[in-house]
C-alpha cells in the first residue's frame, strides 16, 4: 500500500544513505491545525506521547498516562477506572469546572466525546494499536471548532501497513485482569490491510469511601471492546479506510443500587488522496449510536442504609458526522489548509425520580447541529520567522428540546429553538533566531455551545440536586500566550516556558442557589491564567529525566446577574494552582526498562462556594519490563506506590472520597 510521505522523511532518507547521522526531527503534530506540521512550527503548547512513551507506562489506563503533562486532567483527580462515567470530561490548564469537557477528544480525528454529555470513555481506546497521543493546549487549536474551547487532545492509532500483531495478558490486586490484541494483515503487494483490536477486562474494583460502613462496596469495572479496519489502496493515490466499533462496559459505584451501563457501536468511511504537487485531501463520515444507564442513590449518614434517588435507566444518543479537508503546500514550505465539517447530535434521558413519593418519570432532551468552515494559513516570512494565522466560522442550532415529567406537578415543556454564528480566528508568531532557541506566541477565540445534558437534564448526586438550564448561552473563549522552547528535538537537555491568560465568557458552572441545591448558569466572567514550565535531560543515553510544572489561577472574576455576588473572586471548583509531574526512564543492563513517575498536586475546593477543601496530595507510580526471545517481554506496575490518600470528593456532612490505593498488576506482552 502506498501512503503519501510525511513532507520530512524524504530528508531524513538522503541524510541517512549520505552515510550522515541520524537527525532527531520535530515529531509531526496534526491536532492543532488538522494537517501534518512539525511541532517547532506551532506557535501554542504541545505535547506528544510517542509509542514508546505509551507502552512504557506504568498506568493501565489511558487518561492516567496522559496525566503525565500537568495541564491535563479529568473533571476530578481519580481515573477512568473508577471515576464515574458523567465525570470523565477533560480539563486543560484547569479550564473545566464541571464534569462537561471544555476540551475535545478525538480518535483518529474522530471525537470521541459523549453526544449527550461530552464526557469521555477512555475505556474504548485501542490501546494495543495507538501510535501516538497529542495534547494542544488553549483555544490555539481551534480548528476543530465546538467543544475545542480549552485544547485537543487527540489518540492516533498506527496506519494498517504490513503483517504485525501484539497482544498482552495481566493480572493485578483486586482480582483484577485483562488483555488485548491487535492484529493487522496485509495482502499481496500490500494493497490492502486488515487490523483487528480487541480487549476485555474486569475487576473487583476498590473502596472510593474513606470511613466505608457496611452499605459501601467496591467499585467494580467490566468492559469489552472490539474494533476492525480495514484499509485498501483503491489507486496509487487514493485510499479508503473502513472502521468499526463495539464497545460495553458495566460499573458498580460503590453501593448496592448505585450501577452504570453503556454500550456502542461505531462506523467511519475516511477516504484520502494526493497527488504529486503536494495536495492532500480527505473525507470523513461517521456515525454513532450509543447508550447509557445509571443509578443514583442516597446513603444515611452511619452509611448503613441507602435509597433510591434516581434511576437514569436509558440515555439514547446519537451522532452523525462529516469532514473534507484539503491542504496544499508550495514550493516554499508555505501551506494552506482549507476545510468544512459538519456534526449533528440527538440524546434524551429517560428516567425515574423522586422515589420518596413516586417514582415519577422523567424525559428530556433535543437535537444540536453544527456546520463549520475553516481555513489556516502557515509560512515563513524571514529566515527565522514563521506565521500562522486562520479562521472558523460555524453555525449552530438547537432544536426540539423537550422536558416531561409525571408526579404531583407534571410538566410537558417544549423549548424555544436556538441558533448562532461564532467566528473563531487565531494568529500565530514562531521566531527561532538559533537552532537552540524559539520564541512563539499566539492569540485566538474559540467557543462551546452546552451540552443536551447541561441544557436539559437535572440531576442527583447524595443529597444535592442540580437543575438543568434551557436557557444557557454558549461559551466564548479569548486567550493568548507565549512561550520559549530551548533545545533541539531530541538533545540531551531541552527546557519550555509557557505563560497563558485565557478570558471566558458566559461560563457554564454549577452554582449554588440554595443548601443541596445547584444549577447550571452562565457566569458573566472567569479568567484562567498561568504558567507552564518543563525540563527534559538525557545525562547518558539510557537514561530520560523529565520534570514539568502548572501554575493555574482559575477564578470567577465576574459572576453576572446569574449567579451570587460571593462567587466574585472565588476559584473555579476542582482546579488546583499547583501541579508538578516528573518521570524517570532507564534502559537499564539485562534488557530491563524502569519507569518512575510522580505527580504532586496542591489543596483545591469541590464546590463553587470554596467552603470544602481537597487536600494536597502526591503519588508515585513504578514500571518495570524486560524483554526477552525477540518477541516476549514480562512487565510488573505498581500505581500509587506508597499508598498515598488521594481526596476525589468532599460533601457538607464530611463524606470524603479517595483515589484507588495502591494497585499493582504483572503481565505478559508479546509482539511478533
Amino acid at each position: 500500500m502506498r501512503f503519501k510521505p510525511l513532507l520530512f522523511l524524504p530528508v531524513t532518507a538522503c541524510a541517512l544513505f549520505a552515510g550522515d547521522p541520524p537527525v532527531a526531527l520535530s515529531p509531526v503534530v496534526v491536532s492543532a491545525t488538522r494537517s501534518e506540521q512539525p511541532a517547532q512550527a506551532l506557535p501554542v503548547a504541545v505535547t506528544v506521547f510517542t509509542v514508546e512513551d505509551l507502552r512504557a507506562s506504568p498506568s493501565l489506563a489511558i487518561d492516567d498516562t496522559l496525566r503525565s503533562d500537568p495541564s491535563f486532567s479529568l473533571f476530578r483527580r481519580t481515573g477512568s477506572l473508577t471515576a464515574n462515567p458523567t465525570a470523565q470530561g477533560v480539563s486543560l490548564r484547569g479550564l473545566g469546572p464541571s464534569g462537561a469537557s471544555r476540551s475535545l477528544v478525538l480518535l483518529d480525528g474522530i471525537p470521541l466525546n459523549d453526544p449527550f454529555g461530552g464526557w469521555v470513555a477512555w475505556t474504548k481506546l485501542p490501546k494495543l494499536s495507538l501510535s501516538s497521543a497529542e495534547i494542544v493546549r488553549g483555544g490555539g487549536s481551534g480548528a476543530w471548532g465546538n467543544a475545542a474551547l480549552g485544547g485537543t487532545v487527540q489518540l492516533l492509532t498506527a496506519p494498517p501497513d504490513g503483517n504485525h500483531a501484539a497482544a498482552e495478558a495481566y493480572i493485578g490486586d483486586f482480582d483484577t485482569r485483562g488483555g488485548e490484541v491487535a492484529i493487522t494483515r496485509s495482502t499481496a503487494g500490500n494493497r490492502t490491510s486488515v487490523t483487528v483490536d480487541a480487549a476485555a477486562f474486569a475487576t473487583d474494583g476498590v473502596y472510593l469511601i474513606r470511613n466505608p460502613g457496611s452499605i459501601d462496596r467496591p467499585a467494580s469495572l467490566d468492559y469489552q471492546r472490539a474494533q476492525a479496519s480495514i484499509c485498501s489502496a483503491i489507486t496509487d493515490t487514493l485510499t479508503l479506510t473502513v472502521t468499526g466499533r463495539l464497545y460495553a462496559e458495566e460499573r458498580g459505584n460503590g453501593t448496592p443500587l448505585q450501577r452504570n451501563s453503556s454500550d456502542e457501536a461505531f462506523f467511519s468511511v475516511v477516504l484520502s488522496g494526493y497527488d504529486t504537487q503536494d495536495f492532500t485531501w480527505a473525507a470523513v463520515f461517521y456515525a454513532q449510536d450509543q447508550s447509557f444507564a445509571s443509578f443514583f442513590s442516597s446513603v444515611d449518614p452511619t452509611r448503613t442504609t441507602e435509597t433510591p434517588a434516581n434511576d437514569q435507566y436509558d440515555v439514547p444518543a446519537t451522532a452523525l458526522g462529516a469532514t473534507f479537508t484539503a491542504t496544499w503546500t508550495s514550493g516554499s514550505g508555505a501551506i494552506t489548509t482549507l476545510g468544512t465539517d459538519f456534526r449533528r447530535v440527538e440524546g434524551e434521558t429517560r428516567e425515574r425520580f423522586n422515589f420518596a413519593l413516586g417514582p415519577f418519570d422523567r424525559r428530556a432532551g433535543g437535537e444540536q447541529t453544527f456546520l463549520g468552515l475553516f481555513a489556516r494559513h502557515d509560512r515563513s516570512v524571514l529566515t527565522a520567522l514563521h506565521v500562522s494565522a486562520g479562521a472558523r466560522i460555524d453555525t449552530w442550532q438547537n432544536t426540539g428540546g423537550f422536558r416531561r415529567e409525571t408526579g404531583p406537578v407534571p410538566l410537558d415543556q417544549t423549548f424555544p429553538d436556538q441558533e448562532g454564528v461564532e467566528f473563531s480566528p487565531h494568529l500565530g508568531l514562531v521566531w527561532q533566531p538559533a537552532p537552540d532557541v524559539r520564541a512563539r506566541a499566539s492569540a485566538y477565540q474559540a467557543f462551546r455551545v452546552p451540552t443536551l445534558n447541561e441544557y436539559y437534564r437535572p440531576f442527583r448526586v447524595g443529597a444535592v440536586t442540580t437543575n438543568a438550564n434551557p436557557d444557557l448561552v454558549p461559551e466564548t473563549l479569548t486567550g493568548f500566550e507565549t512561550g520559549l522552547d530551548l533545545g533541539r528535538p531530541g538533545a540531551p537537555l531541552g527546557a519550555s516556558l509557557t505563560a497563558f491568560v485565557n478570558e471566558l465568557q458566559d461560563a457554564v458552572a454549577n452554582v449554588t442557589i440554595a443548601p443541596d441545591t445547584r444549577e447550571r448558569r452562565n457566569l458573566d466572567h472567569v479568567r484562567v491564567q498561568g504558567l507552564e514550565a518543563s525540563l527534559r535531560a538525557r545525562p547518558h543515553r539510557t537514561l530520560t529525566l523529565e520534570a514539568a510544572y502548572l501554575f493555574t489561577d482559575a477564578r470567577v472574576t465576574d459572576p453576572g446577574a446569574n449567579a451570587p455576588a460571593s462567587l466574585d473572586g472565588n476559584r473555579l471548583a476542582q482546579v488546583p494552582r499547583h501541579t508538578l509531574t516528573t518521570s524517570a526512564t532507564w534502559n537499564a543492563p539485562f534488557a530491563l526498562q524502569l519507569t518512575a513517575r510522580a505527580r504532586w498536586f496542591s489543596a483545591q475546593y469541590e464546590d463553587d462556594e470554596n467552603t470544602l477543601r481537597l487536600a494536597p496530595a502526591a503519588t508515585v507510580d513504578l514500571g518495570v519490563s524486560r524483554r526477552f526471545r525477540k518477541h516476549w517481554e514480562v512487565f510488573v506496575a505498581v500505581e500509587n506506590l506508597f499508598d498515598a490518600e488521594v481526596e476525589t470528593g468532599r460533601t457538607t456532612a464530611g463524606i470524603v472520597s479517595i483515589a484507588p490505593p495502591r494497585w499493582s498488576r504483572a503481565g505478559l506482552r508479546y509482539d511478533w
